[in-house]
Protein backbone atom coordinates (compact mmCIF):
# COMPACT_ATOMS: atom_id res chain seq x y z
CA UNK A 1 0.00 0.00 0.00
CA UNK A 2 1.24 3.48 -0.79
CA UNK A 3 -0.39 6.90 -0.30
CA UNK A 4 0.19 10.42 -1.53
CA UNK A 5 1.64 13.07 0.78
CA UNK A 6 -1.44 15.28 0.63
CA UNK A 7 -3.09 15.80 4.03
CA UNK A 8 -6.35 13.96 4.67
CA UNK A 9 -8.74 14.70 7.52
CA UNK A 10 -10.66 11.46 7.07
CA UNK A 11 -10.27 8.16 5.25
CA UNK A 12 -13.27 8.76 2.98
CA UNK A 13 -11.56 11.81 1.43
CA UNK A 14 -9.11 9.87 -0.69
CA UNK A 15 -9.02 7.98 -3.95
CA UNK A 16 -8.55 4.26 -3.42
CA UNK A 17 -7.04 2.43 -6.33
CA UNK A 18 -6.12 -1.18 -7.11
CA UNK A 19 -3.54 -1.91 -9.80
CA UNK A 20 -3.74 -5.47 -11.15
CA UNK A 21 -0.59 -6.80 -12.84
CA UNK A 22 0.87 -10.17 -13.80
CA UNK A 23 4.40 -11.58 -13.71
CA UNK A 24 5.47 -10.50 -17.18
CA UNK A 25 8.80 -8.63 -17.23
CA UNK A 26 7.11 -5.51 -18.58
CA UNK A 27 4.83 -5.34 -15.51
CA UNK A 28 7.51 -3.76 -13.31
CA UNK A 29 7.95 -0.94 -15.80
CA UNK A 30 4.17 -0.40 -15.98
CA UNK A 31 4.00 -0.20 -12.18
CA UNK A 32 6.82 2.34 -12.11
CA UNK A 33 5.16 4.50 -14.79
CA UNK A 34 1.78 4.52 -13.05
CA UNK A 35 3.30 5.27 -9.64
CA UNK A 36 5.31 8.13 -11.10
CA UNK A 37 2.30 9.63 -12.88
CA UNK A 38 0.11 9.35 -9.79
CA UNK A 39 2.71 11.19 -7.70
CA UNK A 40 2.87 13.95 -10.32
CA UNK A 41 -0.93 14.25 -10.45
CA UNK A 42 -1.18 14.33 -6.66
CA UNK A 43 1.07 17.38 -6.31
CA UNK A 44 -1.73 19.83 -7.16
CA UNK A 45 -4.63 17.58 -6.12
CA UNK A 46 -7.12 18.54 -3.41
CA UNK A 47 -7.45 14.95 -2.24
CA UNK A 48 -4.84 12.21 -1.77
CA UNK A 49 -4.77 8.75 -3.33
CA UNK A 50 -4.06 5.29 -1.94
CA UNK A 51 -2.74 2.56 -4.25
CA UNK A 52 -2.42 -1.18 -3.78
CA UNK A 53 -0.63 -3.49 -6.23
CA UNK A 54 -2.28 -6.91 -6.81
CA UNK A 55 -0.56 -9.79 -8.62
CA UNK A 56 -3.33 -11.76 -10.34
CA UNK A 57 -1.25 -14.96 -10.26
CA UNK A 58 -1.15 -14.80 -6.47
CA UNK A 59 -4.78 -13.74 -5.96
CA UNK A 60 -6.73 -15.03 -8.98
CA UNK A 61 -10.03 -14.91 -7.07
CA UNK A 62 -9.71 -11.11 -6.95
CA UNK A 63 -9.36 -10.98 -10.73
CA UNK A 64 -12.50 -13.14 -11.00
CA UNK A 65 -14.33 -10.98 -8.50
CA UNK A 66 -13.61 -7.83 -10.51
CA UNK A 67 -14.22 -9.67 -13.82
CA UNK A 68 -10.89 -8.60 -15.28
CA UNK A 69 -10.07 -9.61 -18.84
CA UNK A 70 -6.62 -7.99 -19.17
CA UNK A 71 -3.67 -6.68 -17.19
CA UNK A 72 -2.55 -4.18 -16.21
CA UNK A 73 -5.89 -2.85 -14.98
CA UNK A 74 -6.41 0.11 -12.66
CA UNK A 75 -9.62 -0.01 -10.60
CA UNK A 76 -11.05 2.88 -8.60
CA UNK A 77 -12.91 1.30 -5.69
CA UNK A 78 -13.57 4.60 -3.84
CA UNK A 79 -15.53 6.73 -4.23
CA UNK A 80 -18.35 4.78 -5.79
CA UNK A 81 -19.21 3.85 -8.47
CA UNK A 82 -16.37 1.43 -9.15
CA UNK A 83 -14.47 2.08 -12.37
CA UNK A 84 -11.93 0.00 -14.32
CA UNK A 85 -9.25 1.33 -16.66
CA UNK A 86 -7.33 -1.12 -18.84
CA UNK A 87 -5.42 -1.34 -22.08
CA UNK A 88 -2.23 0.05 -23.55
CA UNK A 89 -3.37 3.67 -23.00
CA UNK A 90 -3.67 3.27 -19.24
CA UNK A 91 -1.63 6.43 -18.43
CA UNK A 92 -3.68 8.57 -20.83
CA UNK A 93 -6.93 7.22 -19.37
CA UNK A 94 -5.69 7.97 -15.86
CA UNK A 95 -4.86 11.56 -16.81
CA UNK A 96 -8.31 11.96 -18.36
CA UNK A 97 -10.21 10.64 -15.35
CA UNK A 98 -8.10 12.13 -12.56
CA UNK A 99 -9.85 15.56 -12.50
CA UNK A 100 -13.29 13.92 -12.48
CA UNK A 101 -12.28 11.60 -9.67
CA UNK A 102 -11.10 14.59 -7.66
CA UNK A 103 -14.39 16.42 -8.22
CA UNK A 104 -16.35 13.34 -7.19
CA UNK A 105 -14.63 13.46 -3.79
CA UNK A 106 -15.80 17.03 -3.20
CA UNK A 107 -19.42 15.86 -3.06
CA UNK A 108 -18.71 12.61 -1.24
CA UNK A 109 -20.27 12.42 2.27
CA UNK A 110 -17.73 12.94 5.01
CA UNK A 111 -17.64 10.28 7.71
CA UNK A 112 -18.49 11.57 11.14
CA UNK A 113 -15.64 11.40 13.73
CA UNK A 114 -18.23 10.06 16.18
CA UNK A 115 -19.09 7.07 14.04
CA UNK A 116 -18.50 3.61 15.41
CA UNK A 117 -15.69 3.03 12.93
CA UNK A 118 -12.50 4.81 14.09
CA UNK A 119 -11.12 7.32 11.57
CA UNK A 120 -7.43 7.36 10.73
CA UNK A 121 -5.40 10.15 9.21
CA UNK A 122 -2.84 9.62 6.52
CA UNK A 123 -2.19 6.04 7.46
CA UNK A 124 -4.43 4.38 4.85
CA UNK A 125 -6.35 2.35 7.45
CA UNK A 126 -9.72 3.19 5.84
CA UNK A 127 -8.46 2.06 2.46
CA UNK A 128 -6.96 -1.10 3.93
CA UNK A 129 -10.25 -1.90 5.62
CA UNK A 130 -12.20 -1.47 2.39
CA UNK A 131 -9.73 -3.46 0.34
CA UNK A 132 -9.75 -6.23 2.96
CA UNK A 133 -13.54 -6.24 2.71
CA UNK A 134 -13.25 -6.69 -1.05
CA UNK A 135 -10.74 -9.50 -0.53
CA UNK A 136 -13.08 -11.23 1.92
CA UNK A 137 -15.98 -10.90 -0.52
CA UNK A 138 -13.89 -12.40 -3.30
CA UNK A 139 -12.72 -15.20 -1.02
CA UNK A 140 -16.33 -15.90 -0.05
CA UNK A 141 -17.19 -16.07 -3.75
CA UNK A 142 -14.38 -18.55 -4.35
CA UNK A 143 -15.44 -20.70 -1.39
CA UNK A 144 -19.03 -20.64 -2.64
CA UNK A 145 -17.79 -21.95 -5.99
CA UNK A 146 -15.87 -24.70 -4.19
CA UNK A 147 -18.97 -25.70 -2.23
CA UNK A 148 -21.02 -25.75 -5.44
CA UNK A 149 -18.39 -27.95 -7.14
CA UNK A 150 -18.33 -30.36 -4.19
CA UNK A 151 -22.11 -30.53 -4.27
CA UNK A 152 -22.01 -31.40 -7.97
CA UNK A 153 -19.42 -34.11 -7.35
CA UNK A 154 -21.58 -35.52 -4.56
CA UNK A 155 -24.62 -35.61 -6.85
CA UNK A 156 -22.59 -37.32 -9.58
CA UNK A 157 -21.34 -39.96 -7.12
CA UNK A 158 -24.87 -40.60 -5.85
CA UNK A 159 -26.11 -40.88 -9.44
CA UNK A 160 -23.30 -43.35 -10.21
CA UNK A 161 -24.22 -45.47 -7.17
CA UNK A 162 -27.86 -45.44 -8.24
CA UNK A 163 -26.82 -46.40 -11.77
CA UNK A 164 -24.76 -49.32 -10.45
CA UNK A 165 -27.76 -50.52 -8.42
CA UNK A 166 -29.89 -50.37 -11.55
CA UNK A 167 -27.32 -52.39 -13.49
CA UNK A 168 -27.46 -55.08 -10.83
CA UNK A 169 -31.26 -55.07 -11.04
CA UNK A 170 -31.03 -55.40 -14.83
CA UNK A 171 -28.66 -58.33 -14.57
CA UNK A 172 -30.93 -59.99 -12.00
CA UNK A 173 -34.21 -59.41 -13.83
CA UNK A 174 -33.97 -58.56 -17.51
CA UNK A 175 -31.37 -61.17 -18.36
CA UNK A 176 -33.33 -63.92 -16.62
CA UNK A 177 -36.11 -64.23 -19.21
CA UNK A 178 -33.91 -64.80 -22.30
CA UNK A 179 -31.68 -67.12 -20.24
CA UNK A 180 -34.71 -69.17 -19.20
CA UNK A 181 -35.99 -69.38 -22.78
CA UNK A 182 -32.54 -70.36 -24.04
CA UNK A 183 -32.19 -73.06 -21.38
CA UNK A 184 -35.60 -74.56 -22.20
CA UNK A 185 -34.77 -74.66 -25.90
CA UNK A 186 -31.43 -76.38 -25.28
CA UNK A 187 -32.94 -78.88 -22.83
CA UNK A 188 -35.68 -79.76 -25.31
CA UNK A 189 -33.11 -80.34 -28.03
CA UNK A 190 -31.01 -82.48 -25.71
CA UNK A 191 -33.99 -84.60 -24.72
CA UNK A 192 -34.98 -85.03 -28.35
CA UNK A 193 -31.53 -86.25 -29.34
CA UNK A 194 -30.91 -88.59 -26.37
CA UNK A 195 -34.48 -89.96 -25.86
CA UNK A 196 -35.96 -89.79 -29.30
CA UNK A 197 -38.22 -92.83 -28.72
CA UNK A 198 -39.99 -91.21 -25.78
CA UNK A 199 -40.36 -87.92 -27.64
CA UNK A 200 -41.84 -88.80 -31.03
CA UNK A 201 -43.07 -85.22 -31.46
CA UNK A 202 -39.47 -83.95 -31.88
CA UNK A 203 -39.72 -83.51 -35.62
CA UNK A 204 -36.99 -81.95 -37.75
CA UNK A 205 -39.18 -78.86 -38.09
CA UNK A 206 -39.48 -78.54 -34.29
CA UNK A 207 -35.76 -79.04 -33.84
CA UNK A 208 -35.08 -76.31 -36.40
CA UNK A 209 -37.47 -74.03 -34.54
CA UNK A 210 -35.74 -74.75 -31.20
CA UNK A 211 -32.32 -74.04 -32.71
CA UNK A 212 -33.60 -70.79 -34.18
CA UNK A 213 -35.13 -69.77 -30.86
CA UNK A 214 -31.93 -70.59 -28.97
CA UNK A 215 -29.86 -68.59 -31.44
CA UNK A 216 -32.25 -65.62 -31.21
CA UNK A 217 -32.12 -65.58 -27.42
CA UNK A 218 -28.32 -65.88 -27.44
CA UNK A 219 -28.08 -62.88 -29.74
CA UNK A 220 -30.49 -60.98 -27.54
CA UNK A 221 -28.35 -61.70 -24.48
CA UNK A 222 -25.20 -60.65 -26.31
CA UNK A 223 -26.80 -57.41 -27.44
CA UNK A 224 -28.13 -56.59 -23.97
CA UNK A 225 -24.78 -57.25 -22.30
CA UNK A 226 -22.97 -55.18 -24.93
CA UNK A 227 -25.30 -52.21 -24.40
CA UNK A 228 -25.05 -52.43 -20.61
CA UNK A 229 -21.26 -52.53 -20.67
CA UNK A 230 -21.12 -49.70 -23.17
CA UNK A 231 -23.36 -47.42 -21.11
CA UNK A 232 -21.41 -48.25 -17.93
CA UNK A 233 -18.07 -47.62 -19.64
CA UNK A 234 -19.08 -44.39 -21.35
CA UNK A 235 -21.09 -42.88 -18.51
CA UNK A 236 -19.58 -39.48 -17.74
CA UNK A 237 -16.93 -39.91 -20.45
CA UNK A 238 -16.70 -38.29 -23.83
CA UNK A 239 -18.70 -40.16 -26.45
CA UNK A 240 -16.20 -40.92 -29.20
CA UNK A 241 -16.84 -41.86 -32.79
CA UNK A 242 -14.58 -42.69 -35.72
CA UNK A 243 -16.42 -41.32 -38.76
CA UNK A 244 -15.50 -42.29 -42.30
CA UNK A 245 -17.11 -42.47 -45.71
CA UNK A 246 -19.95 -44.98 -45.38
CA UNK A 247 -22.42 -46.60 -47.78
CA UNK A 248 -25.50 -46.31 -45.58
CA UNK A 249 -27.84 -48.19 -47.90
CA UNK A 250 -25.56 -51.22 -47.99
CA UNK A 251 -25.17 -51.17 -44.21
CA UNK A 252 -28.98 -51.10 -43.77
CA UNK A 253 -29.41 -54.12 -46.05
CA UNK A 254 -26.72 -56.02 -44.13
CA UNK A 255 -28.46 -55.36 -40.81
CA UNK A 256 -31.85 -56.42 -42.24
CA UNK A 257 -30.31 -59.64 -43.56
CA UNK A 258 -28.78 -60.35 -40.17
CA UNK A 259 -32.21 -60.03 -38.52
CA UNK A 260 -34.09 -62.16 -41.08
CA UNK A 261 -34.53 -65.08 -38.70
CA UNK A 262 -36.23 -62.83 -36.16
CA UNK A 263 -38.56 -61.40 -38.81
CA UNK A 264 -39.47 -64.91 -39.95
CA UNK A 265 -39.93 -66.25 -36.42
CA UNK A 266 -42.46 -63.46 -35.76
CA UNK A 267 -44.02 -63.78 -39.22
CA UNK A 268 -43.38 -60.10 -39.87
CA UNK A 269 -43.15 -58.54 -43.33
CA UNK A 270 -40.28 -56.16 -44.06
CA UNK A 271 -40.50 -53.52 -46.77
CA UNK A 272 -37.51 -51.45 -47.88
CA UNK A 273 -37.20 -48.23 -49.85
CA UNK A 274 -33.47 -47.68 -50.25
CA UNK A 275 -32.52 -45.79 -53.43
CA UNK A 276 -29.43 -47.01 -55.25
CA UNK A 277 -28.17 -43.48 -55.89
CA UNK A 278 -27.93 -42.38 -52.26
CA UNK A 279 -24.84 -40.30 -51.42
CA UNK A 280 -22.44 -41.79 -48.91
CA UNK A 281 -22.55 -40.44 -45.37
CA UNK A 282 -19.77 -39.42 -42.97
CA UNK A 283 -20.30 -41.70 -39.98
CA UNK A 284 -18.90 -44.41 -37.73
CA UNK A 285 -20.03 -47.76 -39.23
CA UNK A 286 -20.22 -49.67 -35.94
CA UNK A 287 -22.08 -46.91 -34.14
CA UNK A 288 -24.61 -46.55 -36.95
CA UNK A 289 -25.03 -50.34 -37.09
CA UNK A 290 -25.84 -50.21 -33.38
CA UNK A 291 -28.55 -47.60 -33.98
CA UNK A 292 -30.09 -49.63 -36.82
CA UNK A 293 -30.09 -52.85 -34.76
CA UNK A 294 -31.64 -51.14 -31.73
CA UNK A 295 -34.41 -49.49 -33.76
CA UNK A 296 -35.18 -52.67 -35.71
CA UNK A 297 -35.20 -54.69 -32.48
CA UNK A 298 -37.81 -52.32 -31.12
CA UNK A 299 -39.84 -52.65 -34.31
CA UNK A 300 -39.71 -56.45 -34.04
CA UNK A 301 -40.69 -56.34 -30.36
CA UNK A 302 -43.78 -54.16 -30.88
CA UNK A 303 -44.99 -55.28 -34.30
CA UNK A 304 -47.59 -58.07 -34.02
CA UNK A 305 -47.46 -61.32 -35.95
CA UNK A 306 -48.26 -60.72 -39.63
CA UNK A 307 -47.47 -57.04 -39.04
CA UNK A 308 -45.39 -54.81 -41.29
CA UNK A 309 -41.99 -53.17 -40.70
CA UNK A 310 -40.62 -50.66 -43.18
CA UNK A 311 -37.14 -49.23 -43.66
CA UNK A 312 -36.64 -46.18 -45.89
CA UNK A 313 -33.74 -43.84 -46.61
CA UNK A 314 -34.23 -40.37 -48.05
CA UNK A 315 -31.67 -37.87 -49.35
CA UNK A 316 -33.36 -35.16 -47.37
CA UNK A 317 -31.12 -32.13 -48.06
CA UNK A 318 -27.75 -31.51 -49.65
CA UNK A 319 -26.18 -32.02 -46.21
CA UNK A 320 -28.36 -34.69 -44.60
CA UNK A 321 -29.59 -38.22 -45.25
CA UNK A 322 -32.62 -39.45 -43.28
CA UNK A 323 -33.33 -43.02 -42.19
CA UNK A 324 -36.89 -43.99 -41.18
CA UNK A 325 -37.82 -47.26 -39.45
CA UNK A 326 -41.56 -47.78 -38.98
CA UNK A 327 -43.61 -50.48 -37.26
CA UNK A 328 -47.29 -51.34 -37.02
CA UNK A 329 -47.33 -51.66 -33.24
CA UNK A 330 -49.40 -49.95 -30.53
CA UNK A 331 -47.77 -46.54 -30.94
CA UNK A 332 -46.37 -44.18 -28.31
CA UNK A 333 -48.47 -41.67 -26.31
CA UNK A 334 -47.78 -38.07 -27.32
CA UNK A 335 -46.76 -37.08 -23.78
CA UNK A 336 -43.97 -39.68 -23.80
CA UNK A 337 -42.53 -39.18 -27.27
CA UNK A 338 -39.75 -36.91 -26.01
CA UNK A 339 -39.04 -38.89 -22.84
CA UNK A 340 -38.46 -42.25 -24.54
CA UNK A 341 -34.99 -41.04 -25.52
CA UNK A 342 -34.06 -40.38 -21.89
CA UNK A 343 -31.71 -42.74 -20.10
CA UNK A 344 -33.58 -45.66 -18.48
CA UNK A 345 -37.06 -44.29 -19.25
CA UNK A 346 -39.68 -46.96 -19.98
CA UNK A 347 -43.36 -46.75 -20.77
CA UNK A 348 -45.60 -48.15 -18.04
CA UNK A 349 -47.03 -50.72 -20.44
CA UNK A 350 -43.50 -52.10 -21.03
CA UNK A 351 -42.59 -52.81 -17.41
CA UNK A 352 -43.20 -56.53 -17.91
CA UNK A 353 -41.29 -56.69 -21.22
CA UNK A 354 -37.62 -57.49 -21.74
CA UNK A 355 -35.38 -54.46 -21.84
CA UNK A 356 -34.02 -51.80 -19.58
CA UNK A 357 -34.72 -48.46 -21.19
CA UNK A 358 -31.28 -47.50 -22.47
CA UNK A 359 -31.45 -48.57 -26.14
CA UNK A 360 -33.05 -45.36 -27.42
CA UNK A 361 -30.84 -43.24 -25.16
CA UNK A 362 -27.79 -44.87 -26.76
CA UNK A 363 -29.25 -44.20 -30.21
CA UNK A 364 -29.69 -40.54 -29.35
CA UNK A 365 -26.10 -40.20 -28.14
CA UNK A 366 -24.76 -41.83 -31.30
CA UNK A 367 -26.83 -39.67 -33.65
CA UNK A 368 -26.04 -36.45 -31.80
CA UNK A 369 -22.34 -37.31 -31.84
CA UNK A 370 -22.70 -37.24 -35.66
CA UNK A 371 -24.43 -33.82 -35.44
CA UNK A 372 -27.67 -35.45 -36.52
CA UNK A 373 -31.19 -35.53 -35.10
CA UNK A 374 -33.43 -38.37 -33.93
CA UNK A 375 -37.17 -38.23 -33.30
CA UNK A 376 -40.36 -40.28 -33.45
CA UNK A 377 -43.73 -39.84 -35.15
CA UNK A 378 -46.44 -41.92 -33.57
CA UNK A 379 -50.10 -42.15 -32.68
CA UNK A 380 -51.96 -44.66 -30.47
CA UNK A 381 -52.73 -47.91 -32.31
CA UNK A 382 -51.19 -46.56 -35.54
CA UNK A 383 -47.60 -47.65 -35.12
CA UNK A 384 -44.42 -45.61 -34.75
CA UNK A 385 -41.83 -44.21 -37.14
CA UNK A 386 -38.35 -43.49 -35.82
CA UNK A 387 -36.29 -41.10 -37.91
CA UNK A 388 -32.65 -40.05 -37.66
CA UNK A 389 -30.30 -38.04 -39.86
CA UNK A 390 -26.61 -38.33 -40.72
CA UNK A 391 -24.30 -35.91 -42.55
CA UNK A 392 -23.53 -36.42 -46.24
CA UNK A 393 -19.89 -37.24 -46.96
CA UNK A 394 -18.13 -34.35 -48.69
CA UNK A 395 -14.83 -34.62 -50.54
CA UNK A 396 -12.76 -31.51 -49.90
CA UNK A 397 -11.71 -29.95 -53.16
CA UNK A 398 -8.05 -28.86 -53.36
CA UNK A 399 -7.49 -25.12 -53.38
CA UNK A 400 -6.63 -23.70 -56.78
CA UNK A 401 -3.47 -21.68 -57.09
Amino acid sequence: MEASLQPSTHSDASLRLLLFVDKRPISNERIRQIRQRLKELAVDAAFPYELQIVDVSEQPHLAEYFKLVATPSLIKIHPEPRQTLAGTSLIAQLENWWPRWQRSLEDYPVSSPTSEQPVSQNNGEGSKSQIQSVVRSAEFLRLSDDVFQLQREKEELLAQLQFNDQLIAILAHDLRNPLTTLSIALETLEMGMTREIKHPRMTPELMTQMVRQARTQARSLDRMITDILQVARERGAEFRIQPQELNLGQLCLEVIERLQEQFQANQQHVQTDIPSDLPNVYADPERVRQVLVNLLDNAIKYTPSQGKISVAILHRTSQKVQVSICDSGPGIPAENQERIFEDRFRLQRDEAKDGYGIGLAVCKRVVQAHYGQIWVDSAPNQGSCFHFTLPVYRVLQPLRK
